[in-house]
């Protein structure tokens, strides 16, 4: 039986030319590495995110593609995109996951564990 499975890996980044911590804005731009890690080839069909600051708001992301791609990844290969997020304080996080479809129509979700949107500057 087919073992579907990706493995997701975040880099984060602040983008200090869309932030302005004067009005309680911070940009944060993350690449995201998506590894086949399973036996059968599979596609990335959508995406949904939790986007939190330290204030308490939650933003909910849902939608088809990731940067207008929906990748088709034979086991062990790669696909990697960039993106950012916007939030009101300092610090924040971001989950979610990727509905993905096997090429025999199973479906699975891939999840991309809990990561922080931080300056790496600002944290020693």
């Amino acid at each position: 039986m087919a073992h579907p499975q990706f493995r997701c890996t975040v880099q984060v980044q602040a983008l200090e030319e869309q932030t302005d911590a004067a009005t309680g804005v911070y940009a944060y731009s993350y690449t995201i590495t998506i590894e086949n890690s399973g036996d059968i080839a599979a596609q990335l069909v959508a995406r949904e995110w939790q986007i939190s600051d330290a204030k308490g708001h939650v933003q909910q992301v849902r939608g088809l593609a990731v940067v207008g791609h929906q990748p088709l990844l034979q086991p062990g290969e790669k696909f990697q995109y960039s993106s950012w997020a916007q939030i009101e304080s300092k610090q924040g996080s971001m989950k979610g996951r990727y509905l993905c479809v096997t090429e025999a129509a199973e479906v699975f979700y891939a999840d991309v564990p809990e990561f922080l949107l931080a300056d790496s500057a600002s944290l020693h």
